[in-house]
């Protein structure tokens, strides 16, 4: 985007002196034994306008039409056009949140320092630090000051009953393997009796439990007591 400095700004611009009547210049100037003041004395005297010409800055100095120039103590560039001067607006990159020195010497800030740690929760880590703030998470400080975080991510257990412990991320089984029958929970491994007349088992090959959580069950040939 850009904007025009309006002419009543571009008045202040190109005639730093205060502006007087005409009439009063000419009383301020020094007249001669019979009162007469020449045109030469009050072009002498008298501001160039540049208005439709030419800019100038605060410091006095002149540019020409089409002629790039960054006035006052901005860094922007702006172009001196006949309507006065059109100074670019741009749209400067975000200042990272946790930089310690910024430049400001160009249109755009930047910066030039960044803190070699990140504060999280309280406590000061060093860049590149890795730290558990629970059983399950893990966090470490990144090089742009921002923590990442991440949590374990558990194996699907060999139990339909696990447990968790205070000091593990993860839940564990601590009956080992196991399934349902029907609504009792049976070790894996090995056949189990449910009654007179049936019989199940959970799958459990090599060590590993076969993700089934209901046991395999089967009729056999009923025995009355």
């Amino acid at each position: 985007p850009f904007c025009h400095i309006f002419e009543a700004c571009f008045v202040a611009l190109v005639t730093p002196f205060p502006l007087y009547r005409e009439q009063d210049t000419i009383n301020q100037l020094d007249e001669g034994p019979t009162g007469d003041v020449s045109l030469e004395a009050v072009d002498e005297y008298a501001y160039p306008d540049y208005r439709g010409k030419a800019c100038m800055d605060e410091n006095g100095f002149v540019f020409s039409i089409g002629e790039e120039f960054t006035p006052g103590p901005s860094a922007c560039p702006c172009l001196c056009t006949d309507e006065g001067p059109m100074c670019s607006k741009p749209e400067c990159p975000r200042v990272h949140p946790r930089c310690a020195r910024v430049d400001t010497s160009q249109c755009c800030p930047t910066c030039k320092e960044k803190k070699n740690y990140c504060e999280f929760r309280g406590r000061v880590y060093g860049t590149l630090e890795e730290f558990k703030v629970s059983s399950c998470e893990k966090c470490r400080c990144e090089p742009s000051g921002e923590v990442l975080c991440s949590v374990s991510a558990c194996p699907q257990t060999e139990c339909v009953d696990p447990e968790y412990e205070a000091d593990q991320c993860c839940p564990i089984c601590k009956t080992g393997p196991n399934c349902y029958a029907d609504t009792s929970v049976i070790p894996a491994g090995r056949e189990v009796k449910i009654d007179d007349c049936t019989i199940c088992y959970c799958t459990y090959e090599e060590g590993t439990w076969q993700i089934e959580r209901q046991a395999t069950c089967s009729k056999n040939e009923c025995q009355h007591s």
